[in-house]
C-alpha cells in the first residue's frame, strides 16, 4: 500500500520533513456537519465508537475536509471498561453511566482478563 501523506509517519521516525505535520484529535470533529449527519443515523455514541467502518469514516472526515496529516483514530476510552465487562449507557445531558461498578475485591475477580 503506498501512502499519500506520510509526513506524520517520517516526521515520527525522526526523518526531516519540509515542515511539522498537522494531526488532528478525534473531538475536533464533532463541530463538522459532516459528522454531525453520520451521527443523526446511528442509535448513539456507542454504536458509533464500536462500529469499525463508522469509526474509520468519522476519523477521515476531518483529514479530507482541512488536509490535515494525520487524525486519532474515533474511539472512546470508555471502550477498554465495557471489554473488561462493565457495560455502561449514555445518558442525555450527564454523559456516562455504569450500573455495575466496583466495590470489593470480589468484583475485580468477576472482571474479564485480556490474553
Amino acid at each position: 500500500m503506498q501512502l499519500q501523506n506520510d509526513l506524520f509517519l517520517r516526521a515520527l521516525r525522526g526523518e526531516a520533513t519540509p515542515r511539522k505535520p498537522v494531526w488532528l484529535m478525534r473531538q475536533a470533529g464533532r463541530v463538522l456537519p459532516q459528522y454531525r449527519a453520520v451521527r443523526a443515523k446511528v442509535s448513539g455514541f456507542i454504536e458509533l465508537a464500536t462500529t469499525p467502518a463508522l469509526a474509520a469514516e468519522v476519523t477521515i472526515q476531518p483529514v479530507d475536509l482541512l488536509g490535515v496529516d494525520a487524525a486519532i483514530i474515533f474511539s472512546d476510552i470508555l471502550v477498554v471498561p465495557e471489554a473488561m465487562g462493565l457495560p455502561y449507557v449514555m445518558e442525555e445531558q450527564k454523559g456516562p453511566f455504569f450500573p455495575q461498578t466496583i466495590r470489593h475485591e470480589g468484583d475485580l475477580n468477576k472482571l474479564k482478563k485480556s490474553d
